[in-house]
């Protein structure tokens, strides 16, 4: 495992790789650590892969976000720290916002991206009320762990599923500059994901990216899209059923390889 501070010219991003092989670049979710793909990192690697974690602006050792953060600044953060690591024919994965990143990284750019993974996809089907109100709960760290422990809870994980697991990890200022790229982001820009073949992993009770956005999503592409439901996740889907998850990713990661190679 390498861990290494990427230069992107007006910002340093932190930058986690393991394996070799064809490159797969991650981007997690709203206001959170790339940790949260360790799990699936390392099933990436054991398929025969190249993981790449990045922690965006705000998070962790990267550096502070943008005044003005808009979601192709976002996609371009991802994109200079594909050029600084000399990638090529990237396969991309995003978890719940950092997917919404990634369908604008693979909308600009379809010379460079050999598929794409979304996590807990949004953008259309808006969540409960309850769910959206808690996860701005989730970054007010000052809260009563009890409280807070049920925000998480409520906005990220199905009913029986330990949120304890995502009590570290909550960056309220990258979170507050990740926001106000949703604001003004136009979905015409960014909501098909591009070209590439994509898998749409959703959990079938995640109440902040309801699996209905999965579903249109699917019907409006024309490029090859899979989509999986998973019974007994939320919004949070990788600590929450980590190797469903792993084998559905791996297995289209390496399905798309071999149909690269008949070309």
């Amino acid at each position: 495992m390498a861990i290494r501070d990427v230069d992107i010219g007006d910002a340093s991003l932190r930058v986690e790789s393991q394996g070799d092989g064809p490159p797969v670049v991650m981007h997690p979710s709203l206001g959170r650590w790339s940790r949260d793909f360790d799990s699936l990192a390392a099933a990436i690697v054991k398929a025969g892969f190249n993981a790449f974690s990045i922690d965006p602006r705000g998070i962790g050792e990267s550096s502070a976000p943008l005044e003005v953060t808009t979601l192709q600044s976002c996609a371009d953060d991802v994109l200079a720290v594909i050029g600084a690591l000399g990638l090529q024919s990237v396969h991309l994965i995003g978890h719940a916002f950092g997917n919404r990143v990634m369908r604008q990284v693979a909308s600009n750019r379809h010379d460079l991206v050999r598929s794409i993974v979304l996590l807990g996809a949004g953008g259309r089907v808006h969540g409960d009320q309850e769910a959206r109100t808690a996860v701005g709960r989730c970054f007010e760290l000052d809260l009563p762990d009890v409280e807070r422990l049920q925000a998480v809870e409520t906005a990220f994980f199905a009913p029986g599923n330990d949120p304890r697991v995502w009590t570290d990890g909550w960056f309220p200022i990258a979170k507050d500059a990740q926001q106000q790229a949703l604001v003004g982001a136009d979905p015409t820009q960014w909501w098909l994901g591009g070209i590439a073949p994509m898998l749409i992993v959703q959990g079938l009770q995640d109440r902040a990216a309801p699996p209905e956005n999965g579903r249109q999503l699917q019907r409006k592409r024309v490029a090859p899209t899979e989509l999986v439901e998973i019974n007994g996740a939320g919004h949070a889907l990788l600590p929450e059923q980590p190797d469903i998850i792993a084998t559905n990713v791996a297995s289209f990661l390496r399905r798309v390889e071999r149909a690269g190679e008949g070309l």
